[in-house]
């Protein structure tokens, strides 16, 4: 099957109301491209060097999602045009994407990212730490971010009952939450291998890359 049969085979599974991120990492601008032309208009990277890169060879009206870890220092490369930062896990983060927001004269929405998986090597905030933030008055004033809602990683398991458990206590804690910040719109949970369970339990966003591009490039 081609790329664009498999991301239609794909989008048969997904109910109205829940976004599709292709994720697209360590794949090439002409498999993007191919997605592109079978309609897909969200993709996700994980590394803010290879987007930029290839943004720059892509239609501009891709919204590129930033799905990986980011550090502090790899903000200010995709402050200008990044339409969604997935995983932020710290203050620190949020206040450097605040500034570099600023710069550009933009809004940047993000998701914060909670921890939810056994392992751990997940990033990701404690429920208490997601509260601490949002109860400080530092985070009241960073002006040029928008939290669009959460995002969590289930364990990387067979035990479907343990990964069920793990999304729906990032759905309580995103519930929680509509109460303390306003206009929350995405609970981003579930991957290629896991996102129909998420999905029944109240995901609104899947970030689904093998069963779209095939298993992954490793460089």
């Amino acid at each position: 099957m081609s790329i664009g049969e498999k991301l239609t085979e794909v989008k048969k599974t997904i109910p109205e109301g829940v976004t599709l991120v292709a994720v697209s990492k360590t794949k090439s601008v002409s498999d993007i491209k191919e997605a592109f032309k079978a309609g897909q208009r969200i993709f996700g990277e994980n590394k803010v060097q290879e987007m930029t890169q290839k943004r720059e060879l892509m239609p501009k009206e891709i919204q590129w999602h930033m799905i990986g870890h980011v550090q502090s220092n790899k903000v200010k490369y995709m402050a200008e045009y990044v339409s969604l930062i997935h995983g932020v896990d710290s203050f620190k983060l949020l206040k450097e994407i605040d500034k570099q927001a600023k710069k550009h004269n933009r809004i940047i929405n993000c998701l914060l990212q909670i921890h939810i998986a056994e392992e751990d090597t997940k990033f990701g905030l404690s429920e208490s730490e997601l509260n601490q933030i949002i109860a400080s008055d530092d985070f009241q004033e960073l002006k040029n971010i928008k939290i669009e809602g959460v995002m969590g990683m289930a364990t990387f398991t067979d035990d479907t009952a343990q990964i069920r458990r793990e999304f729906k206590q990032l759905k309580s804690i995103y519930d929680a939450l509509e109460n303390k910040i306003a206009n929350l719109s995405t609970l981003s949970m579930g991957m290629s291998g896991d996102y129909q369970i998420a999905i029944e339990e109240g995901s609104t966003m899947v970030r689904i890359g093998s069963s779209i591009f095939g298993a992954r490039n490793y460089h």
